[in-house]
């Protein structure tokens, strides 16, 4: 399994513009699991190549220990998108967020390049992901043959302004206006093993709204949630983070069905209760996000 198919957990994904060396520079101490060098939305047309060149060289020049890395670049239909691909892949991100995906061709476009690019350039074939961003009503009515469509693909991701402008409606704080739209996209995801990221939360100073945003996309199954100020990696990461109770409830889980597995055993009891799969599956999961909150968890 190459390193993009290793579905690494990420609660929260920090967009850092491209343009911004200071926050380049120190985006490891904003807390979040991953960030998003951001030379797409954030960044003016006269300003591309200079941000693209700054995020190579961020890449290739800068120890960011632990978090995972993705670089957003322009889509597909822009004269800047072969152009990012050129001098991005070779400084070897974990992952591309292709924005504007509106079909699996827009994914096995970018897969073909990268494919090239890593043999070019001596690297490990299928070792760059892909994250596709669904912006628009015609990627949500593809988003299965969007999630079937490569296997670099590693998430989906769901950007909900343009998609909300896309379908002529107002974006609110609740967000259940986007309800169909972000349980396609997480329905799609986990069918084909991929992780599901929730949409930004654009009122800043509101982390009441976030805390309650967040929440209801984690209910529906997604991964994490991006963000795009630092002051909400927290809220992100609280949300996404399971409570001591949970992770001692699991690590039980767990613990039974490796015993059960040990001795042979197909039935797991637990508290006087049958566990079946998708229940231990669950665990590991919850134990998987302590880990990443950094709580103490039982070995096993």
């Amino acid at each position: 399994m190459t390193e993009a198919q290793q579905n690494h957990p990420m609660r929260s994904l920090l967009y850092i513009p491209g343009n911004n060396p200071g926050m380049l520079q120190n985006c490891a101490i904003y807390g979040s699991d991953a960030v998003i060098f951001d030379i797409e939305d954030s960044i003016s047309i006269s300003e591309k190549d200079a941000a693209r060149k700054l995020v190579k060289h961020a890449l290739t020049r800068l120890d960011f220990g632990r978090i995972r890395i993705v670089v957003r670049v322009n889509a597909r239909d822009t004269d800047f998108f072969e152009a990012d691909l050129e001098e991005i892949v070779p400084a070897k991100p974990h992952a591309i967020r292709l924005p504007k995906v509106d079909s699996a061709e827009d994914v096995l476009a970018a897969d073909e390049i990268i494919s090239r690019l890593e043999e070019k350039h001596g690297l490990p074939r299928g070792g760059i992901g892909v994250q596709a961003m669904l912006e628009t009503a015609r990627a949500i009515v593809n988003v299965n043959s969007i999630a079937a469509s490569s296997r670099r693909l590693v998430g989906l991701t769901l950007g909900g302004q343009d998609l909300a402008a896309d379908l002529g409606i107002r974006a609110t704080k609740e967000g259940l206006e986007l309800l169909y739209a972000k349980s396609a996209v997480v329905i799609a995801a986990k069918a084909y093993g991929l992780q599901a990221f929730d949409t930004v939360y654009t009122d800043v100073a509101d982390l009441e709204g976030l805390r309650a945003q967040t929440a209801v996309g984690f209910s529906l199954g997604f991964s994490g949630k991006a963000a795009i100020h630092p002051s909400q990696i927290p809220v992100i990461n609280s949300v996404y983070s399971p409570s001591e109770r949970e992770v001692a409830k699991a690590a039980k889980v767990v613990a039974a069905a490796m015993e059960a597995e040990a001795r042979g055993l197909g039935v797991i009891s637990v508290d006087g209760k049958m566990v079946d799969a998708p229940v231990v599956s669950q665990a590991r999961r919850t134990l998987e996000l302590a880990r990443l909150a950094g709580m103490e968890v039982p070995e096993l």
